[in-house]
């Protein structure tokens, strides 16, 4: 399988609060809370308990924990995974609509994690 990403991704689990905006395939607005897996700063695995399909947007709040700062973005599910039927899922996000200044905030938190836990992937 080919590598599409822009950005090398660190497993880490950061707390999100997960607003899903409603679309095509989404009929009214949803929130919930998850997690991350990984994040990078194009994009984020998280963890979800309601089915997600491509293309869906999604509002999230990220909480850096290594920070103790909050970030906003606007991602757009690129692929979705069954974990457990009916339960359980993890959901591939993009962001695309980040600012810079959250991006730094990324790029910070991801270079402080590789630093100080230097055999984290």
């Amino acid at each position: 399988m080919v590598e599409k990403r822009r950005s090398k991704r660190l497993r880490d689990v950061n707390e999100i609060n997960v607003t899903v905006i409603p679309g095509k395939n989404i009929t009214k607005e949803k929130t919930f809370s998850s997690y991350s897996k990984d994040i990078s700063a194009s994009g984020t695995k998280i963890q979800s308990n309601i089915f997600l399909p491509i293309d869906t947007l999604l509002k999230m709040e990220i909480s850096l924990m290594q920070l103790q700062q909050i970030i906003t973005a606007m991602g757009k599910v690129k692929w979705i995974e069954i974990v457990v039927e009916h339960e359980s899922y993890d959901a591939g996000v993009e962001f695309v609509n980040i600012t810079r200044d959250s991006i730094k905030k990324l790029a910070g938190n991801i270079s402080l994690k590789r630093k100080y836990t230097p055999n984290i992937a």
